[in-house]
């Protein structure tokens, strides 16, 4: 009924205006974006949320995949929450966000009020692994010597983070720590979300920067900070990427993979959702795409959007254990 209504109108010459190619798409059973694409990071500028968003944003513009411009528009705050809250009362299908585990955290936490489940996941795109860093003239060379200094005394060293305590920075450094033998519940951890956490770092305000790889890999490379580890369960694959060593192969038993994907607002149609998965698709697939991935060690996880809400619903069973078995949140 309404869509005959809508014809209707068109061809009576009535309301123009919404006779608007988004409509003309959605009659055919297709969809496609009416105007720019906002694709949002909700952190600021620098970090992984931001890279993420930047880079895809790039490489569909330049390979010319969409029929209008992806622009990258970042809102920090709350450790995402705010970007979230907003993408969910804007509920504009051009309005989609870089998402990855501080999204379950956060949640769990009760932080935000909105969890996965509350918007629409389109696509998961790549899975970035965490980096345990520290100065380049830091006493410690690996993550035994590290941690044997924590568990003598958990408040030896400050890690810093991006995420809120007890999001993702903080419990990937968490895990593998209490897979050390470590008092978690005494680690000094900071947050800083606007951009100056490797400051901080290299200036001596503190110790660790637990983080991803894609962030922290470019001082790295300039010699400025070393990473002690990754949490990948093998040696990631690239230039200089390949020399660091796993936390796995240093003897923790575990692993920690920071899945980046995009989602949209709640109650997208379906071919909102087909068009999406399509393009991010062939976003990864491109040459360029796979530039950078070598760039920052990024490794492809496709999922599409079935696939990424059953992974999601996996990850927050996972992550409520986690926090429960490290006090962070009532049994």
């Amino acid at each position: 009924m309404k869509r005959t209504l809508m014809t209707s109108l068109c061809i009576a010459g009535f309301m123009l205006g919404a006779c608007s190619s988004e409509a003309a798409n959605s009659s055919s059973g297709e969809w496609e974006p009416a105007k720019t694409v906002e694709l949002v990071a909700p952190s600021g500028a620098g970090g992984g949320w931001d890279t993420t968003a930047r880079m895809v944003a790039k490489v569909i513009d330049e390979a010319n995949l969409a029929n209008k411009s992806f622009g990258v528009i970042n809102k920090p705050g709350g450790g995402g929450a705010i970007g979230w809250a907003d993408n969910y009362r804007r509920n504009d299908p051009h309005n989609i966000f870089v998402a990855s585990p501080p999204l379950i955290f956060i949640h769990l936490n009760e932080q935000s009020k909105y969890g996965f489940k509350d918007f629409t996941p389109l696509a998961n795109l790549i899975a970035d692994y965490g980096a345990f860093a520290v100065r380049a003239d830091a006493k410690w060379d690996n993550l035994q010597e590290l941690f044997d200094d924590l568990k003598k005394d958990p408040t030896a060293a400050t890690v810093i983070g991006t995420s809120t305590p007890g999001s993702m920075a903080h419990m990937q450094f968490v895990q593998f720590a209490m897979e050390a033998g470590v008092d978690v519940k005494n680690v000094r951890y900071i947050t800083e979300q606007d951009g100056g956490a490797i400051t901080s770092l290299l200036n001596g305000s503190v110790d660790v920067f637990s983080t991803s790889v894609s962030v922290a890999v470019d001082q790295a490379r300039a010699g400025k900070i070393k990473i002690l580890g990754v949490t990948s369960s093998d040696r990631l694959q690239g230039d200089f990427l390949s020399d660091i060593p796993t936390a796995k192969e240093q003897g923790y038993d575990a692993e920690f993979v920071n899945w980046r994907g995009v989602l949209g607002p709640p109650n997208m149609t379906d071919e909102q959702i087909h068009y999406y998965e399509k393009l991010f698709e062939k976003m990864l697939a491109t040459e360029q795409f796979a530039e950078i991935q070598e760039q920052f060690g990024w490794n492809t996880m496709y999922l599409d959007s079935s696939e990424f809400t059953e992974f999601l619903e996996e990850q927050e069973n996972d992550m409520d254990r986690l926090l429960k078995a490290t006090g962070f949140k009532k049994e």
